[in-house]
């Protein structure tokens, strides 16, 4: 018996005749000549010692034998490029590069992580901070309302903040938006301790200036008014900075009081570096959204990432923010 497997191009030059019943067809899927094909089927009939196809005029039909075999053989195929996209893929299967905004990154993913890698340690973690959400295909920007750019390449999946309107990608909503004033304890006491909203005139305002186009108003101009404080407290005066994160810093040293997303403030919370002097709060439209695309939404490390992540948000309804805003 003969085990010598004849050259894979004459293979798939039968193949892509046999499927288009066509040399010139198959000439042209494969980038060849007619003649190359004609040449590459001779060459496996002379090999096999049987006839693979009836050649009349302008017709091409299967013989029997070829017939039977055909099924086999383009399953024998589809399980080769299983197997090199398989070996293509090996490393990016173990790991996971995520893109999160910075703040996010900082206040609430980097104090939970290293409960993700020990659950998945076989997973190696590449976290980018980026206020960019890119897809390498389009470079387009979103819509005229949202300034980031389109950027996913080389990132598996990313954390963005905004209205969750990102065409082209899956895009899933991590938890609602809910806005609460912060500070120190130290705050609560002292000369003028904070008791009601109205004791924010005793106190630094500590803003994060918006870096998108659709967001008009301060999250303290809306809070403010709608506290019945409007025209009362000055909601431009006090500290600005550029992320949420570098507010709430100060926050924690005492420097004022920051109107920061509930997520982002969680850990401090119950760390007890921040309290939230306060009951009232307030729904905002734009949160933190999961972002990916089709193509790497079934690889293991990003169903591993999602799961834990989602996880994790579950599990702060019913410890982190529990009485965190009674």
């Amino acid at each position: 018996m003969n085990n010598r497997l004849p050259p894979l191009n004459a293979l798939r030059a039968f193949e892509a005749a046999a499927r288009h019943l066509s040399f010139k067809k198959a000439a042209d899927e494969l980038h060849v000549t007619p003649a190359a094909i004609s040449h590459q089927i001779k060459a496996l009939e002379d090999h096999l010692g049987v006839r693979l196809f009836h050649r009349g005029n302008r017709t091409l039909a299967l013989t029997p034998v070829a017939q039977a075999s055909l099924g086999k053989l383009r399953g024998g195929f589809a399980q080769l490029a299983a197997a090199v996209e398989d070996m293509r893929t090996y490393d990016k299967a173990t790991i996971l590069s995520v893109s999160v905004t910075p703040s996010f990154a900082n206040k609430w993913l980097m104090p939970r992580l290293h409960r993700f890698v020990a659950k998945h340690p076989d997973i190696e973690v590449r976290i980018t901070a980026s206020t960019k959400l890119v897809d390498a295909q389009t470079m387009t920007l979103l819509q005229d309302r949202e300034l980031e750019d389109v950027e996913l390449g080389a990132i598996d999946v990313a954390i963005r903040f905004g209205s969750g309107h990102y065409p082209g990608f899956e895009v899933e909503k991590l938890s609602p938006s809910t806005v609460v004033p912060v500070c120190s304890p130290r705050l609560l006491e002292g000369e003028h301790p904070l008791r009601e909203p109205a004791d924010l005139v005793h106190h630094t305002l500590l803003h994060v200036d918006p870096i998108y186009r659709f967001e008009y108003q301060s999250y303290w101009e809306i809070w403010l008014e709608a506290v019945g404080l409007k025209g009362k407290i000055d909601p431009v005066r006090g500290l600005h900075f550029n992320h949420a994160y570098l507010a709430l810093e100060a926050a924690v040293d005492g420097l004022g009081v920051a109107l920061t997303q509930s997520i982002l403030a969680a850990s401090d919370i119950m760390a007890g570096r921040l309290v939230a002097p306060f009951p009232q709060k307030l729904s905002m439209d734009f949160t933190y959204y999961l972002v990916y695309t089709a193509e790497t939404a079934r690889r293991p490390s990003l169903v591993a990432f999602r799961q834990w992540l989602f996880d994790e948000i579950e599990s702060m309804g019913s410890s982190e923010f529990a009485g965190m805003l009674a």
